[in-house]
């Protein structure tokens, strides 16, 4: 099990983080906010788009969990979160259930699926 980088000591007491059953530990790769297309167009954030999904990267996993490991990136709904900080750093917990898809170059080994 790994844990964040900086992260792996809280507070004053410097702490490990040890992620339980299936939780999975994810940081996001860019604030919530302004996005631009892939034609260049910039979003703002008060247009916001129902149901959209998110990319993140896999932190940190629970010993239950099954399909993923730190270094993968997950879809999920952004809606279905807890956030928490960590030595001024944002997190998000999921369930493994929680995931929709995950993406790893380890996955192309004698997998099927879609290619991302």
């Amino acid at each position: 099990m790994t844990t964040p980088e900086g992260a792996g000591l809280t507070g004053d007491d410097k702490l490990p983080i040890k992620m339980l059953n299936d939780r999975i530990l994810v940081r996001m790769e860019s604030a919530e906010g302004e996005r631009r297309s892939s034609g260049g167009i910039l979003i703002p954030a008060t247009a916001q788009m129902s149901k959209r999904l998110t990319w993140a990267e896999v932190v940190a996993v629970g010993p239950n969990v099954r399909a993923m490991e730190p270094g993968d990136q997950v879809l999920f709904n952004p809606e279905d979160r807890y956030e928490v900080e960590v030595r001024g750093d944002d997190y998000i917990i999921l369930r493994e259930r929680d995931i929709h898809a995950v993406a790893a170059s380890r996955l192309a080994e004698g997998s099927t699926g879609l290619y991302l």
